[in-house]
């Protein structure tokens, strides 16, 4: 029996693909989880406009993805910490914390996109990779400065 799979199925094939299986295999398990549909007529001309739908929101995905890659390749994000009197940090910069910086400039970006081989533990300027959507790249300069002490300055007042 032949049938369009409706999602990934491990040792059969990905979804959207038209296979092959074993009329008691599709009737017994298949069919009833609604994991596959029957190879139709109608069910193949649906298959194909799937496609079409699918290749324009990669083609738009491409689009949006490249955008993001010009907006940041290049740009320097400045994180301010707490600093210690030898110059190490209170708290090290890890890809949550640098994500959360590119949010709050306006950049949808995922702390799994950024590489970054250890957290930054002192201050100073380091080169990172943002690994985005489609196999594309961007390197974002990071500079880590030493923020004022808020406790110093009440201490003054």
């Amino acid at each position: 029996m032949k049938v369009i799979l409706l999602q990934d199925i491990e040792d059969l094939g990905k979804k959207y693909e038209v296979k092959e299986v074993k009329n008691g295999y599709a009737r017994n398990f298949l069919l009833p989880g609604k994991i596959v549909r029957p190879a139709t007529k109608e069910a193949l001309k649906w298959l194909e406009s799937q496609k079409e739908v699918i290749a324009k929101e990669a083609e738009e995905g491409l689009k949006k993805a490249e955008e993001l890659a010009s907006k940041i390749d290049g740009l320097e994000v400045e994180i301010a910490v707490k600093v210690g009197e030898n110059g190490q940090l209170f708290e090290s910069i890890n890809t949550q914390k640098i994500s959360e910086k590119l949010k709050a400039m306006g950049f949808d970006v995922k702390k799994s996109q950024i590489k970054l081989a250890s957290p930054i533990k002192e201050v100073g300027e380091s080169a990172i990779n943002v690994n985005l959507d489609h196999n594309l790249e961007a390197e974002i300069k990071l500079v880590i400065i030493s923020s004022e002490d808020t406790t110093k300055k009440e201490t003054e007042e």
